[in-house]
Order: structure tokens, then C-alpha cells, then sequence
């Protein structure tokens, strides 16, 4: 009688198994949809945030790159293009800065980053080695000079303005020229919109040397013609205090040269 009582009928073992096997999947299911919900919210909130950023980076920290002949230390969110964001050597560096801020970006300033109207917010920097011995100044008497029209006008701000002639490849564009605080030449070249309102972002570029064998190219809005030379010397300044000769250009100018004296 107590082995009948202790006996488990074989359809009460089918549904127990049945019942255990239920809950086991039911368990797995379940971990697995919440770390599949927790994969799809982190990956959401990661791409999220990167579209938000739309290739921008509010990352402050230096990245050192190498260009040519000179080492340049500069925050990531001042570099425009994503790929030039990492320490290395490369062709050339592009940064956006704020002006006058010369700050790079941040999302509370992102719509003067992003809104096309607001033109006069960014100037555009594109350093590269050198490749040509004189900088936009120097090039005015030996080149420029033959490829303009005879007469000068006032231009804004005090700068003189240079029409080119036709057929000369600078079909559209001025030649503006002055003369900076130190006494050295300034020359800008500039698409000028006849209704100033319709002046983009990089209409005016000029072109400086810096640094040991750096060509920094820089644009800028006509609208900020009035700021001309407070706009070439803050662009100098930023670049020549983050910039610094590579370590072999160091070492050789520190080498003692050879002396050429002769004993009788």
C-alpha cells in the first residue's frame, strides 16, 4: 500500500518535466530580451549622441599631429574633420574655430556651428607644409601685381581694393591689400556679394607662413572684413603658441656647427 501511495503516476513525471522545461526557456527568454533592451538602448544613446554631434566633437583633449617639419598640439574639438582627430603624421590639419572666441566646438554653441546664416561665426583653418617660398603678401608685386587692372578703390575697413582682369583664372574675385599694425604688407583675396547679406561663411582667404615650415591657409566671411587685422593676428597667435619644431629639427639646431677656422 505505501509503495502504491509513494508512486508517481507516469502522466504527473511527463507534466512535471513539461513544466520544468518551461521555466527554464521562459528564464532564458527573458534575460535574453533584457540584455537585447539593454543593447538596443545603449546603442541607441551612442548613436544617438554621435548624430546629434553631426561629425563634431566636444572632446578638449590634445591631439599632437605632425605636419612636415612641425609638431602642432591641438584640442579635438577645434579638428573639423573626424579622421585628422588622432595623433599621428598627416598632410595637413583642418580646424573651425569661434571668432573672436578661437574656441572650438561645444553643443551650447552648436547653431553657430550649424546655421548657414549665422556666416560670420567660424574662421576655417587648413595648414599644410609649405610649398611655396612666399605667403599671400609676399606674392602681390612679383605675381599678383601683373594680374590686375590699373586703378585701385577704397575698400572696407581701410584696405585698398584690387579688381582682376578678366581671363586671369581670379574671374570674380578682389585683391584686397593694407598694411598691418608692425608694418608688414596684407593681402586678402575676396568673392564680395553685391548685397553684403549674401556673403557665405569662407568668402575671403589669405595664406601666412608659421612655424618652421607650416602654410596656414585661413577663410573667413567679407562680412568680418572689419576685423581684419585682429583676425591675422589672433590666427598667427593660435598656431605659432601650438606649434613646435619635430624633434629632429630640434637636434640639428641644437648641433654645434663646424668650425671653418684655418691655423697658419
Amino acid at each position: 500500500m505505501r509503495g502504491a501511495a509513494n508512486r508517481v503516476e507516469p502522466h504527473e513525471e511527463h507534466s512535471s518535466l513539461i513544466s520544468n522545461r518551461f521555466l527554464i526557456i521562459a528564464t532564458a527568454s527573458i534575460c535574453l530580451l533584457a540584455a537585447a533592451s539593454v543593447a538596443i538602448s545603449w546603442f541607441g544613446r551612442a548613436y544617438g549622441e554621435r548624430l546629434s554631434l553631426a561629425g563634431h566633437s566636444e572632446s578638449v583633449e590634445i591631439v599632437e599631429v605632425t605636419v612636415g617639419r612641425d609638431q602642432l598640439f591641438v584640442p579635438a574639438n577645434t579638428i573639423r574633420f573626424e579622421q585628422q582627430r588622432q595623433s599621428g603624421s598627416a598632410d595637413r590639419l583642418d580646424l573651425y574655430l569661434l571668432w573672436p572666441e578661437m574656441s572650438g566646438y561645444t553643443s551650447a554653441d552648436r547653431v553657430r556651428f550649424d546655421d548657414l546664416n549665422q556666416s560670420n561665426a567660424l574662421i576655417f583653418l587648413q595648414i599644410s607644409q609649405s610649398t611655396m617660398s612666399r605667403d599671400m603678401s609676399g606674392r602681390v608685386e612679383p605675381i599678383y601685381r601683373h594680374l590686375l587692372e590699373d586703378d585701385a578703390a577704397p575698400g572696407p575697413a581701410g584696405l585698398s581694393l584690387h579688381a582682376f582682369k578678366s581671363g586671369t583664372g581670379y574671374d570674380g574675385e578682389h585683391l584686397l591689400t593694407g598694411t598691418l599694425q608692425d608694418g608688414e604688407a596684407y593681402a586678402i583675396r575676396c568673392l564680395l556679394p553685391p548685397p553684403p547679406s549674401e556673403a557665405t561663411s569662407s568668402d575671403c582667404q589669405r595664406d601666412i607662413h608659421v612655424g618652421e615650415d607650416l602654410t596656414v591657409l585661413y577663410r573667413f566671411s567679407s562680412r568680418l572684413l572689419g576685423d581684419w587685422q585682429a583676425i591675422d593676428t589672433a590666427v598667427r597667435s593660435y598656431v605659432e603658441t601650438r606649434t613646435h619644431p619635430t624633434p629632429s629639427v630640434t637636434t640639428l639646431k641644437n648641433q654645434p656647427k663646424a668650425s671653418t677656422d684655418r691655423s697658419s
